[in-house]
C-alpha cells in the first residue's frame, strides 16, 4: 500500500494513469505522444507504477503495451473510502469497470496481474500440465501445446465434456502461451472465438504472471470472466505457494 500512495502521489504517474484509462494498451511512444517529457523519464515513471502494481506490461511482438490493473485503487476504496464516502462507491466502481473494458478492438477485453512465489517453468507446468490444471481448475488442460494444436478444457467429472475448445496460437515455453477459447457448439465459427494469452515474466524469486483474455463477444462475457480469472488464478497461485488449492473452490463463495 505504501507503493501504491507513493506511486499516486506524483502528478506526472497519475496523468500517466488517465491516459491509461482513456485508453488501455498503449506503448511507451503513445504514452510519450501526450507528456511533455523525454521516454528515459517516462520509462522510470512507469518502473514506479509497475512497482505498486498499478500497471502491467505485456509484449506483442517488439511492443510493450501498458495497461491499468485497478486491483489496488480497488483495495484503497474498500479500506479508505468504503466506510467513510458510501456515496461516492458507485463512481469509483465505474471508473474500475470502464478501465477494465478500455480496449484498442471493438470487443471486451480483460486484463488481470497476479505474483507467485515460484518459477517461470512451475507456472507454465501449472497452466498445462493437465492433473495440476484438475486439482485447482476443476477442468483438465489437455493438448501437447504445439503450436497449431487443438485443446480441450475438459470436466473433471468423468464425463468427458469439454466445456471450452480452442487452438494454440503461440506456444513459447516457460514465458508466452496463447489460446483461443470457443464454446464447442461454435468451434467452426471463427467470430464466436476470444482468444486468451498467459505472460509469464521472472522477477528474482518471484513471477509476474498478466492474463488477457480478449475479443469477448459482448459485455455479458466480460463480466463472467471478470469473476473467473481472479477466482481460477488465486486458486493456481495457492497451489504453487503451498502445495495445495485454496480449502474451498473460491467461485463458490457467495455472491461470486
Amino acid at each position: 500500500m505504501d507503493k501504491v500512495f507513493k506511486a499516486l502521489a506524483d502528478e506526472t504517474r497519475r496523468r500517466l494513469l488517465d491516459r491509461l484509462h482513456e485508453q488501455n494498451g498503449q506503448t511507451l511512444g503513445e504514452l510519450c505522444e501526450r507528456i511533455a517529457m523525454t521516454r528515459q523519464s517516462v520509462t522510470q515513471h512507469l518502473g514506479v507504477l509497475e512497482d505498486a502494481n498499478l500497471v502491467g506490461t505485456v509484449r506483442r511482438g517488439r511492443e510493450k503495451l501498458h495497461y491499468l490493473n485497478p486491483v489496488p485503487l480497488h483495495e484503497i476504496q474498500e479500506r479508505w473510502i468504503d466506510k467513510f464516502e458510501r456515496p461516492r462507491l458507485s463512481a469509483l466502481s465505474d471508473v474500475k469497470r470502464r478501465a477494465e473494458e478500455a480496449t484498442m478492438s471493438d470487443k471486451p477485453s480483460y486484463v488481470y496481474v497476479t505474483y507467485i512465489r515460484s518459477t517461470p517453468e512451475k507456472v507454465w507446468e501449472a497452466l498445462t500440465d493437465a492433473d495440476l490444471t484438475a486439482a485447482y481448475w476443476g477442468h483438465r488442460n489437455e493438448s501437447d501445446w504445439r503450436q497449431g494444436s487443438r485443446w480441450e478444457h475438459v470436466r473433471t467429472d468423468g464425463s468427458g465434456i469439454a466445456d471450452v475448445v480452442g487452438t494454440v496460437v503461440e506456444s513459447e515455453p516457460p514465458t508466452r502461451l496463447v489460446t483461443t477459447w470457443a464454446d464447442p457448439r461454435h468451434e467452426g465459427q471463427e467470430d464466436k472465438h476470444s482468444r486468451v494469452t498467459f505472460d509469464i515474466t521472472p522477477h528474482e524469486d518471484i513471477v509476474r504472471l498478466t492474463v488477457t483474455h480478449e475479443d469477448l463477444w459482448d459485455e455479458g462475457a466480460l463480466s463472467d470472466v471478470s469473476r473467473g480469472w481472479p477466482a481460477v488464478l488465486s486458486n493456481l497461485k495457492s497451489l504453487l505457494e503451498t502445495g495445495s488449492p485454496l480449502p474451498q473452490q473460491p467461485w463458490s463463495v457467495p455472491g461470486h
